[in-house]
């Protein structure tokens, strides 16, 4: 699992051992995204986790992004031509003889 984090470009921040009823519990963070942390019985099991939770974040984002995806087709001419800047847009045309 350490592996499949570096083939990501993603560094895991491990915390010092804790020990809770005389168990270990391991825990460590992404240090790219803080927020996403995870604990378990043994390394494998924190690296486990953290996977779970970072595949989750980025099921997430692909969701949002497709949500809000905006294209050219949904703005007017006019709001369309306020934010134009001179580059062509794939796919589309404006008939303003009409």
């Amino acid at each position: 699992m350490y592996e499949q984090f570096n083939e990501m470009h993603l560094q895991v921040m491990e915390l010092p051992v804790e020990f809770v009823e005389d168990k270990p519990v391991y825990a460590g963070f992404l240090r790219e995204l803080p927020f996403i942390t995870g604990e378990g019985n043994s390394r494998k099991a924190m690296y486990r986790t953290l996977m779970e939770k970072y595949q989750e974040y980025v099921e997430s984002q692909e969701t949002e992004e497709s949500t809000e995806e905006m294209t050219s087709s949904l703005l007017s001419v006019d709001q369309l031509l306020k934010y134009y800047d001179g580059e062509v847009f794939d796919g589309f045309e404006i008939d303003l003889d009409n």
